[in-house]
């Protein structure tokens, strides 16, 4: 909100910037039930993180169950949209979750517009049960794209260094963990000093800096299985590598010569061979791909201050955007 206040056309303008406000789209999220209509705990936890994630985006506010005019029906069934308008409902999701006779959850769910009558989304599938915070994300995440337009983020993992211990024994671990704070986990013992993790564009890789004996070095860790791979050490780096694009390069800045000054490098993940990029007295430093991977940024003091610079991902045509 802008507020302007003037009193004559001599007086002083005075200008207050506060927050903006962004009502949330209020939307009833119906526990999903079984095949007999009837809640089940598969379901009333599935609602329950679905709301819970809509929720943290501050951009949704489901509908208290207890007003309720009548139960959520099947998925399958149109629902009388007399008994969700009066809520002040712009969504509703309908959905049904329960266990097969393998063990396997079977989910079917159905993302109604309240205002036009007509489903937006709908989806079906099977997981295993340990899997149901994972599918409850996803099915968030379409309600989410469904009403913003942006794509949903609740799918998504947080890779970390997390700390513990005193201030004389302190110990730093890899760590990852859902966007909500489930399922935690650690990825590194803690033996040796880790930082700067960095996802790979699939999300199943990370790169990071591991110091063995006070000396960095460059791994990749594969989420899935837990197997790491180093790739060398790097005296004189302080942050980890990113991913291109493609997750097959990665790019870096690096001190490598005595001067301090530090160049930026490519590594191919697939030879593991290395190239300098810069070679300049600077220091040139946090170099990331453009998202096409045809150019680099990165900060530069070689103008005398540290600013921005493009350059093509060959090294070539050196551009500086920044004069700050």
């Amino acid at each position: 909100m802008l507020c302007v206040a003037a009193t004559s056309a001599l007086a002083q303008l005075r200008i207050e910037i506060t927050e903006g406000v962004v009502a949330p789209t209020p939307i009833a999220i119906a526990n999903f039930t079984g095949a007999d209509g009837v809640e089940t705990d598969e379901g009333r936890l599935i609602a329950s993180i679905i709301a819970n994630d809509l929720v943290s985006s501050g951009l949704f506010e489901p509908i208290d169950e207890a007003a309720f005019i009548a139960p959520p029906g099947s998925p399958s069934i149109k629902p009388n949209f007399a008994n969700w308008a009066p809520l002040g409902a712009k969504g509703l999701l309908v959905g049904s979750a329960e266990l097969d006779e393998n063990g396997k959850l079977q989910v079917e769910f159905v993302l109604w517009d309240v205002v036009t009558e007509r489903d937006l989304t709908s989806g079906a599938g099977s997981a295993d049960p340990d899997a149901m915070r994972q599918l409850s994300h996803k099915i968030a995440d379409l309600v989410y794209e469904e009403f913003t337009g942006d794509t949903g983020y609740f799918d998504t993992q947080i890779v970390y260094v997390a700390e513990a211990g005193s201030q004389t024994r302190r110990v730093k671990r890899l760590a990852i963990m859902d966007q909500d704070g489930h399922n935690h986990k650690f990825l590194t013992s803690g033996l040796d000093l880790v930082l700067t993790p960095r996802f790979s564009p699939t999300t199943q890789e990370i790169a990071y800096l591991n110091f063995f004996n006070d000396e960095p070095n460059v791994y990749i860790q594969d989420i899935r299985s837990g197997r790491s791979e180093r790739l060398g050490s790097f005296p004189g780096m302080t942050f980890a590598p990113r991913f291109g694009p493609k997750g097959d390069r990665l790019i870096m800045s690096w001190a490598k010569d005595e001067d301090g000054a530090s160049d930026i490098y490519e590594m191919d993940l697939r030879t593991q061979e290395i190239r300098q990029l810069t070679n300049s007295r600077a220091i040139d430093t946090a170099p990331s791909y453009s998202p096409d991977g045809k150019r680099v940024v990165f900060e530069s003091n070689r103008a005398g201050r540290q600013q921005i610079y493009t350059m093509t991902s060959n090294g070539k045509n050196v551009q500086r955007i920044s004069y700050g």
